[in-house]
C-alpha cells in the first residue's frame, strides 16, 4: 500500500524546519512532506513555555552554507545583528582568543516563522498543536508515527522515512522499535543546564571584556559557570542575550568546595548583577520578544551520535546530540545536519531506497563536513573540567600561539606546541605548570588520534562496528584520565 508521505518530519524547531526546506529544494519528484509540531501554528519551533530559548548566535559560514545548498538566504528581521566574531576570556580577563569570524545573532522567535515560509514554499505540509508519541514499525523497518491531535484525537500515519527533530531527551530515539546502530541513552555528564535573558539595558561603565557590541564574549570560569562557560552576546548597542551554561555535577562539586547552594539561576542572575557594563537591566516588551526573554534548557555536549539513521527513521538537530561539546553552539550544527540531510533524503527517495544503507551517506556526509572534530572537542571539554581557573589563566597566557588561535578560528583542536618548545623560557614556564603542558599535549595527541578515525568513517554500515570499536576504545581511556576535581581557583 502506498505510504501516507514520503517523509514525516517529527519536532518543527531549527532542524526539522531546515530538513524540510532542504528536501524540498533538492527534489526532482516533488516529495510529499509533512512536519509535525507541538506548537501552535502562531509560535511555530518554540522549544519551552519560555519560549525559544538559545544562544541565538551563529556564524556567518554556516548561514553560507545554507545558501548555497539549500537556496536559503536570511535577513532583517531574523537576522538581528551582525557581530564580527567571539572572544573567549580566560578567568582572570587578562587573555583572550578570538575565533568564529563573522556571524549574527539571531531573533530566535521570528526565525521559525521564516523557516515555515521557506518550508511550506517547496510543498510542506504542517500538523500544528499535534504530538509524536510513538514510531510504527513493521518487518525490522519504521513506517510511521503515532500521536495525538489538537482535539485529543489520535492519528497514525504512515511514511517512507521518519525524521525525528524532537531534541535530546526525544522518546521516538529512546524507545525505537527495531534494531539498529543508533544510541539510545546519553550519560547525564554529558548534559549541561543552559539558561538565559535577553535584556535591554543602560550602559554603564564602558568595558568590552563584560560588553563589546560588535563581539560575542565567553567567560571561562571555574566559579561562576562550573564545568562549563558563561555568555555575553550583544543584539544591539544596549541589547543582550546573557547567560551561562553548566553541567550537574560541576556545580556540585563547586558548591561542596565552596560551602555554597547555588543553582542555575542564582548563578544566572549573579552574573548579570556583576557585570559592570549592564545597569538597569529589563525584559523587553516588544512583540519581536515577548514571551521569550527568560529561560533555560538542557543541551547535550558529547559527539554527535554515532550512526544517525537507521532503516526508514533518522536523527537530526539535538537528537541526534549534534550541539558542539566545547561550547554547547547547536545552530550552525542544525543547518549543517538539516541541509545535508535534506539532500540525502531527496536523493534517497528517487532510488526508492530509505533502508539504513540507503540513507547511509547522510552519516558520511555530515561527519566529513561538520562533525569529524566533535569527539576531539569532547575529549577537550573533559580535560578543561580536570583544571582550575589558575591554570586556565596561564595556559591561555603562556601556552597559546598564533597558530592555536588559527586552528581555534577554523575548528581545528589547537597543537598548544608552544607548551614543548625548548627555548630556557619556556621550559621554565613548562616545568611550572608541567601537569597542565602534558595534560594539553595529552589532549591534542588524542584529538589527532580521534579527527584520524573519524576521518575514516566507513562508507556502509558494514565497516561500523569495526570502526565504533575503535573510536570507543580511545574514549573509554580519555573518560578514565580526565576525571572531573573539585576545581576552581
Amino acid at each position: 500500500m502506498a505510504a501516507d508521505y514520503d517523509v514525516i518530519i517529527a519536532g518543527g524547531g531549527m532542524s526539522g524546519l531546515i530538513t524540510a526546506a532542504s528536501i524540498g529544494h533538492n527534489s526532482k519528484q516533488h516529495a510529499r512532506v509533512l512536519v509535525v509540531d507541538r506548537n501552535n501554528e502562531s509560535e511555530p519551533g518554540k522549544k519551552t513555555h519560555n519560549g525559544w530559548t538559545c544562544g541565538d548566535a551563529t556564524s556567518k559560514r554556516s548561514l553560507d552554507y545554507l545558501a548555497e545548498h539549500a537556496g536559503i538566504r536570511y535577513g532583517p528581521p531574523e537576522l538581528e545583528h551582525p557581530v564580527k566574531g567571539v572572544y573567549v576570556y580566560s578567568p582572570d580577563r587578562k587573555s583572550k582568543v578570538l575565533f568564529e569570524g563573522e556571524g549574527f545573532l539571531l531573533n530566535r522567535k521570528l526565525v521559525p516563522r521564516r523557516q515555515v515560509t521557506d518550508a511550506a514554499k517547496v510543498g510542506t505540509e504542517f500538523m500544528f498543536s499535534a504530538t509524536a508519541e510513538r514510531l510504527l514499525s513493521e518487518d525490522g523497518r519504521i513506517t510511521g508515527l503515532a500521536g495525538r491531535k489538537a482535539d485529543g484525537s489520535t492519528y497514525k500515519l504512515t511514511a517512507k522515512l521518519v525524521i525525528d527533530a524532537t531534541g535530546s531527551s526525544s522518546t521516538l530515539r529512546r524507545f525505537i522499535p527495531v534494531n539498529c546502530n543508533i544510541e539510545k541513552e546519553i550519560d547525564p555528564d554529558d548534559v549541561v543546564g543552559t539558561g538565559r535573558y535577553i535584556l535591554d539595558f543602560d550602559p554603564g561603565r564602558e568595558d568590552t571584556t563584560f560588553f563589546d557590541p560588535d563581539y560575542c564574549i565567553i567567560h571561562l570560569d571555574q566559579f561562576i559557570a562550573p564545568a562549563g562557560y558563561a555568555w555575553v552576546f550583544a543584539k544591539g548597542k544596549a541589547k543582550v542575550n546573557i547567560g551561562l551554561g553548566v553541567s550537574k555535577s560541576g556545580l556540585d562539586r563547586r558548591n561542596r568546595r565552596f560551602r555554597l547552594n547555588d543553582n542555575l539561576q542564582t548563578l544566572i542572575d549573579k552574573y548579570v548583577s556583576d557585570n559592570p557594563v549592564i545597569k538597569n537591566p529589563r525584559q523587553p516588551t516588544g512583540d519581536e520578544d515577548s514571551g521569550n526573554t527568560k529561560g533555560n534548557w538542557q543541551v547535550p555536549v558529547r559527539r554527535h551520535n554515532d550512526c544517525m539513521v537507521a532503516n526508514g527513521f533518522a536523527i537530526v538537530g539535538d537528537a541526534a546530540w549534534m550541539p558542539r561539546p566545547i561550547d554547547a553552539g547547536g545552530i550552525s550544527p542544525a543547518i549543517y545536519g538539516g541541509t545535508i540531510l535534506g539532500s540525502v533524503t531527496a536523493g534517497a527517495l528517487e532510488a526508492g531506497d530509505t533502508s539504513e544503507a540507503g540513507m547511509w551517506n547522510y552519516n558520511t556526509e555530515y561527519m566529513k563536513t561538520h562533525g569529524y572534530p566533535m569527539a576531539s572537542f569532547e575529549v577537550l571539554r573533559r580535560y578543561l573540567q580536570t583544571v582550575t581557573n589558575d591554570q586556565i589563566n596561564y595556559g591561555m597566557k603562556h601556552f597559546l600561539s598564533e597558530e592555536d588561535v588559527q586552528a581555534i578560528t577554523e575548528r581545528k583542536h589547537p597543537e598548544f606546541s608552544r607548551a614543548r618548545l625548548a627555548s630556557p623560557m619556556m621550559w621554565f614556564r613548562v616545568l611550572s605548570q608541567f601537569s597542565l603542558a602534558r595534560g594539553l599535549r595529552y589532549t591534542v595527541e588524542k584529538s589527532s588520534t580521534l579527527v584520524d578515525i573519524n576521518l575514516s568513517y566507513p562508507d556502509s554500515p558494514k565497516g561500523f562496528e569495526e570502526w565504533r570499536k575503535r573510536l570507543q576504545g580511545e574514549l573509554v581511556e580519555t573518560v578514565e584520565k580526565f576525571k572531573p576535581l573539585d576545581v576552581a581557583n
